[in-house]
């Protein structure tokens, strides 16, 4: 028999590749000819063609997600949600098999004509409305891990969740004011500073997304006991504190990642953009009027030169709202200017945002001038403030680090190269994605805005990045009978991740066996890292995966950063495999439920990734 498999989830990032791949050796074992087309982020979208649709005898779709069906009216189609596929892929064929119905033209205009499905939980009688909003500074997988963790978290508790994913795409799913309104509780999941002014009047809890993936249940039990109101009207900024701790601003460390999460762009787009000037040769951009000095000059001399002003910015803005941006602009493009690097934007963030709250919060004004207060008063003052600190302060003991770290990395010997790619390595492995690993990521982007000679360290900790995830799916294949099915399933994901540089993939083997998955990453982290600097690599772009040696130049030795990760991913996948014991389920296995009102499973898709 001839058949299409669909799979989509909201997310495109883990379910969809892992229900594509189980349902396609189930239709497989049955002796069935197949036709995967799976909607995922990690690879192009591939349609079955005329041929393939009109010799299908079955299409099977597995969505949480919209999909267009119109091409297969007339064929016998069975839709469901894609978490129905994930625990028994071959029981899910059979039942589409029997229940299967020709599809109709009227059938598929309801469906195009419905609401988009929300990432959220099915209603349960009895239970909470929970609105949830989840964002991490890359916006690429704990955002949308954290997301399905609390959503699953939610159904096994009997609450329906709602959740609106924050990434680097900006807001999915959006919520609305009448869920806002309705809903029990709040919980903000965030490592970034998001608006949370339309929370104003409700309980709301704040967390981490770390923890709202790792301990998901407990994170709904905590926002249902503790949240407190936050204050403040609707669509104003409540005031800081109001509400607790919990519903105030974040610490420091949010106000750093904040103002990484947006410079991330830049900076990413800058190092490609510089990588592709290589392409042509390393010295040819020196030539005028080329290509290659047209791509040097987009990437190094305009993005490259924006990354530390928005990176200050943005902290600023995380501290101060809107109030804190220019100044901290301003302060950022001073600490370029004085050679102090991110270093000096960093500081110069902090004390731009400071600056602009303390401004906001004690300077009282007579009624008639406060409305100056934005747009003038903060700016100016602060802008003030925070230029005179930066340049006969912070300026030049800033400059002089940076001139130091700089100069270390360029002449180091390969004793201490070898000792920074271990220490890099290691801190890229023990939390993966926490805040050890978003230290370390931090400091390697930062340095590349130093130049020359500082592309070594990104190299390192992208490679070590990529060990634990790569090492997991490696284990799974090669104890394949230490591992559970849905552990082998998360191990092919995990994989596929570990190659984009998305260091999560290896969560859900982490949190099952810390003890045990920590250690042999941290280990095979710390060899990579220590290979990757002894051998010199240096890597422009700080994102990307192996997809990055696709551009040529963009790393100067490709089969050695090559070997790198392939010893650290081989240390990691053998010695896991030696280690590992038993052979059990991945935790937050929850029954799926079949009410569409709040969406289809969309759950378990980080529960491999």
């Amino acid at each position: 028999m001839n058949v299409i498999i669909i799979t989509a989830c909201p997310s495109g990032v883990a379910t969809t590749f892992l229900a594509a791949r189980g349902l396609e050796r189930a239709a497989k074992q049955r002796g069935w000819n197949v036709t995967v087309e799976m909607h995922s982020q990690l690879e192009p979208v591939v349609p079955p063609g005329p041929t393939a649709i009109e010799a299908a005898d079955l299409v099977v779709v597995a969505a949480s997600a919209p999909v267009d069906l119109t091409r297969f009216v007339g064929k016998r189609v069975h839709q469901a949600p894609i978490s129905e596929a994930l625990p028994d892929p071959d029981a899910f064929l059979k039942q589409a098999e029997l229940s299967a119905t020709t599809l109709t033209t009227a059938a598929v205009a309801s469906h195009t004509e419905a609401a988009p499905v929300p990432l959220a939980r099915p209603s349960t009688e009895g239970g909470k409305k929970i609105v949830a909003v989840t964002a991490c500074p890359t916006g690429v997988a704990h955002t949308f891990m954290a997301a399905e963790a609390l959503i699953r978290a939610g159904q096994g508790l009997g609450h329906s969740l709602r959740v609106e994913t924050r990434g680097s795409v900006g807001a999915q799913d959006p919520l609305t004011a009448e869920e806002i309104q309705d809903a029990e509780v709040v919980i903000l999941a965030v490592d970034i500073e998001v608006d949370s002014s339309r929370f104003a009047g409700k309980r709301v809890w704040r967390t981490s997304t770390g923890t709202a993936l790792k301990k998901s249940e407990q994170t709904i039990r905590d926002a249902l006991e503790k949240a407190q109101v936050m204050a403040g009207a609707p669509g104003r900024p409540a005031a800081e504190g109001a509400g607790g701790k919990a519903a105030g601003r974040g610490g420091p460390y949010q106000h750093l990642l904040t103002g990484v999460s947006f410079m991330l762009p830049m900076v990413v787009a800058g190092g490609l953009l510089i990588a592709l000037s290589f392409v042509f040769g390393i010295d040819a951009f020196k030539q005028e009027g080329s290509l290659a000095a047209a791509l040097m000059r987009i990437g190094g001399g305009a993005a490259f030169k924006l990354m530390v002003p928005l990176l200050a910015g943005y902290i600023a803005y995380s501290i101060a709202d809107r109030p804190g941006i220019a100044p901290g602009m301003i302060g950022g493009y001073l600490a370029s200017e004085l050679g102090a690097g991110f270093l000096g934007g960093i500081a110069a963030g902090f004390i731009a945002g400071y600056a602009a709250r303390g401004l906001s919060r004690y300077v009282k004004l007579p009624a008639s001038v406060e409305s100056l207060k934005p747009i003038l008063i903060i700016p100016l003052a602060a802008s003030l403030v925070t230029g005179l600190v930066m340049i006969y302060v912070v300026g030049a003991p800033m400059a002089a680090i940076m001139s130091a770290v700089t100069g270390f990395l360029t002449n180091m010997n390969s004793g201490n190269a070898i000792l920074l790619g271990v220490l890099l390595g290691a801190m890229m492995c023990f939390d993966l994605g926490g805040p050890i690993n978003k230290a370390a990521y931090t400091f390697g982007v930062g340095l590349l805005s130093a130049g020359a000679g500082s592309y070594g360290p990104m190299a390192a900790i992208m490679a070590a990045g990529m060990v634990p995830p790569i090492g997991m799916g490696l284990a799974s294949l090669l104890a394949r009978n230490k591992f559970s099915d849905p552990e082998r399933e998360a191990g092919k994901a995990s994989l596929v991740l570990g190659l984009c540089f998305i260091s999560e993939g290896a969560i859900p083997f982490m949190a099952k066996d810390p003890l045990r998955v920590i250690p042999v990453s941290m280990v095979g982290g710390a060899l990579t890292g220590a290979l990757s600097m002894y051998f010199g690599v240096q890597l422009m772009a700080p994102h990307g995966g192996l997809f990055v040696l696709l551009i040529p130049n963009a790393v100067n030795h490709v089969l050695l950063y090559l070997l790198s990760i392939s010893a650290g991913s081989l240390a990691v996948g053998i010695g896991y495999a030696l280690i590992k014991t038993g052979r059990a389920e991945l935790p937050g296995a929850v029954e799926p439920s079949r009410d569409k009102r709040w969406g289809m499973e969309a759950g378990s898709d980080r529960a491999a990734a």
